[in-house]
């Protein structure tokens, strides 16, 4: 209950201080105004979908479905902390890359396209998809098979929300400065929100798809680097409000 507690709190204070961030800063107070009524409303059902309905769902019926899988193997896996904290973090993090790949291929960008209709860096954008998207995402499946595995989840537990605090803060625009210590500590290999403000842009296509790690698209050939912030970000998009919540397909 403890790691569930600090979990929680580490995901949801990391939110709180980037929204409050984002209302500090004069560049971010005016992005806030300039949201439209439709793009409040897909933020918000996104946010809502992925930080209430998918652990309620992790919870009941994806660990029910475990349990009727592998009726006998759980728990079975006994990880130290050290051992389960990099499962969740680095090699989850591996399965996310090829996971996000698939996502921009012809067969399902469709369904992704939501999330890059984005037109500015911002953590309330940071769960924009359809209300089904997250189906598709690894995240549900392969959380809740660990948690359901590991007969000590803790060091697992704090992988997977350290990553989901740095998702928050990779969709913001709370920019570390380049001639800062901390700039030179983390970029080499942590993305950061300029590298992922990349993804989202019109100028280049199909690069920056890690999450934590740059290695994984440094290692296959689909890493962008620059220190500036793109000038446009998003994708032109002719669908309705419909369509970006429930059917995404013209």
């Amino acid at each position: 209950m403890e790691i569930q507690t600090f979990s929680q709190l580490l995901i949801f204070g990391s939110f709180l201080g980037l929204v409050g961030w984002t209302i500090s800063n004069q560049i971010g107070r005016t992005q806030l105004k300039v949201k439209s009524h439709e793009d409040w409303l897909l933020d918000g059902t996104g946010l809502i979908i992925q930080g209430i309905l998918i652990p309620l769902l992790q919870a009941t019926l994806v660990y029910w479905l475990y349990q009727h899988l592998l009726p006998t193997q759980q728990g079975d896996l006994k990880l130290s902390l050290i051992t389960s904290f990099p499962i969740g973090f680095v090699v989850v993090d591996y399965l996310y890359y090829w996971n996000h790949r698939l996502l921009h291929t012809k067969l399902l960008w469709k369904v992704h396209q939501v999330h890059h209709t984005v037109t500015q860096m911002d953590v309330l954008g940071t769960s924009r998809n359809t209300l089904w998207t997250s189906l598709l995402i690894i995240y549900l499946w392969i959380h809740t098979l660990f948690l359901y595995l590991l007969a000590d989840p803790t060091g697992y537990v704090l992988g997977v929300s350290l990553t989901s605090a740095l998702d928050l803060w990779r969709h913001s625009r709370l920019i570390i400065p380049e001639n800062s210590w901390f700039y030179q500590f983390l970029s080499s290999w942590l993305i950061l929100p300029q590298d992922h403000a990349w993804h989202h842009c019109c100028e280049i296509h199909n690069y920056n798809y890690g999450a934590n790690l740059k290695i994984w698209d440094k290692l296959h050939g689909t890493y962008y680097e620059s220190k500036k912030m793109p000038s446009t970000i998003g994708i032109p998009s002719s669908l309705n409000l419909f369509q970006k919540l429930l059917f995404p397909f013209l």
